[in-house]
């Protein structure tokens, strides 16, 4: 077994600028197989404008909360403290990273819930083959900022096209989070935003108000503070909404296409910790792999694995010396591949008024291999990666003749869901450009290196391509049709574009009734498997 790690970059970079800063395949060797200033932002529609939380209301009414008069006087004190916080803040101008001028400024701005709106126009011809209903999480605020705020501390939002016959129908629903639901109540943000507001000093007080609010009773924080806006998958017969912070939500299809959010999903009392954005499930045995970590308390990381019933496996206790951030994970078919980079956890950064999340140069990157049946950590084998970060790896398999472990770092982009953890020869990327926003996608040849593109056009951008396989043979790897949401800039109108898998050809487009804000990622779930919806 060779104990060197092999490096084989595809050299994609001169024809694709992707959001991608280590090599997008890294070969491992394989072991042996073992059993702001208020007003922030207006949110920007045409021909009318409206704001998020207003046209909210007109949908959900607001249940005051009834406190007695400790409790009254304890919310006005805290709410005089945040007063005087967010005052102090002010003086101060935000990083771009934390300014929401910045964060959701033209089509990143959230949007208002949308009913479903059927017989939507189509231009070109809906596939046959596409039978069932494209979803996508994105982040979504229901309030505007009061202070800081990032892209990723918005409210989860599912944007939902329902295809079927030749036509198509859309709704958008915000995933009911406890956290969503108790400041939709209290009219105002109440939880701290991870990345926007949880730095130094400020950060801490803000800490402090929640959990002083939380003793009084003024809110509940025992039920999760997630917003449950990153990740999708459909498991065991349920659609699941995620952000790593929390358990998963689940958000079941109607037969109208609208969206319903069932709750917060524990998998019947056997999840008690909460799950990165990305599990697996696994195309052959339908298993889903997940990890977990903890910023706090060790161990920092776990894995585990659902049957296909949902029958949950032993923790597998992953020793960390100091926690990371691990939003993604790819598995092979006998071994699970674990990123440990440099991007780690120090709370006690907050007490000399720096960030919890720091980028610590004096670590080596590296990579674990573990099987996938395991259940311990003792026989994981730690490949060093120096240099290299990926926030998702999208695929992985095994090469048994050279003894290795392919790895496939994708930062926005696809692989044909039937060959997840199995050797693939394409990949769908999308081309950051310009940063931050997303002009087309490249089909990227993993074996020859070779590039096509697919553009939108001209003040046109988009979000990460999904690919949905048109049926199951490897040798069609390409055989399907990619689904994305596309924005014009200049009509600020929105569609889904369907597009060819094998020659990017633009097979039909269906004109959305309102604007779908850039995103984060999506799945599609049959028609017949919403029938089977728990």
């Amino acid at each position: 077994m060779a104990s060197n790690r092999k490096m084989k970059p595809i050299n994609t970079r001169s024809a694709v600028n992707g959001a991608l800063h280590s090599p997008p395949v890294h070969h491992s060797p394989k072991q042996s197989h073992q059993p702001l200033p208020p007003p922030a932002i207006s949110i920007k529609e045409q021909p009318t404008r409206t704001s998020t939380a207003a046209a909210t209301e007109k949908t959900h009414h607001r249940h005051l909360p009834q406190w007695n008069f400790l409790q009254r006087a304890a919310a006005d004190a805290l709410d005089f403290v945040e007063s005087a916080l967010i005052s102090r803040e002010l003086h101060h101008p935000l990083p771009k990273t934390a300014d929401p001028r910045v964060q959701i400024a033209g089509n990143f701005a959230p949007v208002p819930e949308q009913p479903v709106c059927s017989f939507l126009p189509v231009a070109g011809k809906i596939p046959d083959c596409i039978d069932g209903v494209y979803v996508r999480n994105g982040a979504n605020p229901l309030h505007e900022p009061l202070a800081g705020h990032h892209l990723f501390d918005g409210d989860g939002m599912v944007h939902a096209v329902t295809i079927g016959g030749g036509s198509a129908s859309y709704a958008c629903r915000f995933t009911e989070t406890q956290r969503l639901v108790q400041e939709r109540d209290l009219g105002r943000p109440v939880f701290p935003k991870a990345i926007g507001e949880l730095h130094g000093h400020s950060g801490i007080a803000r800490l402090l108000l929640f959990y002083a609010r939380g003793a009084f009773g003024l809110l509940d924080h025992s039920c999760g503070s997630g917003v449950a806006n990153a990740g999708l998958v459909y498991f065991n017969n349920r659609l699941l909404a995620m952000s790593e912070d929390d358990l998963p939500y689940q958000v079941r299809v109607k037969h109208s296409g609208d969206l319903e959010t069932v709750g917060r999903y524990d998998f019947d009392g056997q999840l008690e910790s909460t799950m990165i954005a990305h599990p697996k499930v696994d195309p052959v045995t339908k298993e889903l792999f997940a990890l977990s970590y903890d910023v706090v308390h060790k161990p920092y990381l776990k894995y585990f694995s659902f049957s296909p019933d949902g029958e949950k496996s032993s923790d597998v206790k992953i020793p960390l010396p100091v926690p990371t951030m691990m939003h993604d994970f790819a598995i092979t078919e006998n071994f699970v591949v674990i990123p440990d980079h440099q991007v780690v956890f120090k709370l006690q950064e907050m007490l000399c008024g720096g960030s919890p999340v720091i980028y610590d140069k004096d670590k080596t990157s590296r990579f674990g291999i573990l099987d996938k049946r395991a259940s311990d950590a003792s026989g994981i084998r730690w490949v060093e990666a120096p240099g290299t970060f990926c926030f998702h790896l999208w695929n992985a398999w095994e090469e048994p003749e050279q003894g290795e472990v392919v790895q496939v770092n994708l930062e926005a982009g696809m692989v044909n869901r039937n060959l997840l953890g199995r050797r693939t020869k394409y990949a769908y990327l999308a081309i950051a450009e310009p940063w931050p926003k997303v002009s087309g996608f490249a089909k990227v040849d993993l074996e020859t290196g070779e590039v096509k593109k697919h553009l939108y056009g001209d003040k046109r951008y988009g979000g990460e391509p999904f690919f949905l396989p048109a049926g199951h043979d490897p040798a069609s790897e390409d055989l399907g049709h990619i689904l994305v949401f596309v924005h014009d800039e200049e009509t600020w109108t929105s569609e889904l574009q369907i597009v060819n898998g094998a020659s990017l050809e633009l097979e039909a487009s269906v004109k959305l009734p309102s604007r779908v804000p850039y995103g984060f990622h999506g799945a599609f779930i049959e028609s017949k498997d919403l029938a089977t919806q728990a």
